[in-house]
């Protein structure tokens, strides 16, 4: 009788933590925003190449989704009219070097605007990355990152969406509106967010703490 009982317990309770864990389509109906500035991803050989043989990347904080984080390394961007400095390194390394920032910086740095999701840098502009023991010439790779959503496969379909989707998003707060053109990036590990830049947020009055909700 007593292991009957705890049996029925222990079901009981993985029952609870289930339903705990699940987000039903109206939970995911107010989706959190997290907002970006410019950063740099390096690969390898440049993290070699701009900070010395063999170094490593050192950690800063961790950021929201797993896996990525703020690096206490930064670099100064340089193009054909002008430089921005101290521009923060995320990790992990990358396959390829990418230059996210923002348009007003392309118009500092004097190269041409081109708004990609990330890892998409085919025809896009180069610049010169300076770090303490070295720079790198970049061909290409500075990107507008295109507002986008991160979510797992499983969201994706509470929310009646699929990976590679073109959304529009509403934001209902005092200076609000609706941004078109996000595009959904549904994976196995995504944790749910909308990304949106600096000048995005600031456009529209949006705080770390404001919810968007997809419209279709």
């Amino acid at each position: 009788m007593d292991n009957y009982e705890e049996l029925l317990k222990l079901v009981l309770e993985a029952v609870k933590d289930k339903q705990a864990n699940t987000l039903t389509k109206e939970d995911l109906s107010k989706i959190p925003v997290g907002i970006s500035n410019r950063h740099v991803h390096l690969s390898e050989k440049d993290i070699e190449s701009l900070f010395g043989k063999d170094y490593k990347l050192t950690k800063f904080k961790d950021l929201s989704q797993t896996g990525q984080y703020a690096c206490n390394e930064v670099l100064t961007i340089c193009g054909p009219k002008g430089a921005i400095e101290r521009v923060r390194v995320l990790g992990p390394e990358r396959s390829k070097t990418q230059v996210e920032v923002l348009m007003g910086d392309c118009i500092k740095l004097g190269v041409k605007q081109h708004v990609k999701l990330s890892g998409d840098l085919s025809g896009t502009a180069g610049v010169t990355l300076i770090g303490p023991k070295g720079s790198v010439q970049l061909e290409e790779g500075v990107v507008v990152a295109q507002r986008h959503i991160h979510m797992t496969k499983e969201d994706a379909k509470n929310l009646d969406v699929c990976n590679g989707d073109i959304v529009s998003i509403k934001i209902d707060d005092l200076r609000g509106g609706i941004y078109s053109n996000v595009a959904i990036r549904a994976n196995d590990t995504s944790k749910l967010e909308c990304h949106l830049d600096i000048e995005e947020a600031n456009a529209m009055g949006i705080s770390s703490k404001t919810k968007i909700t997809i419209v279709k």
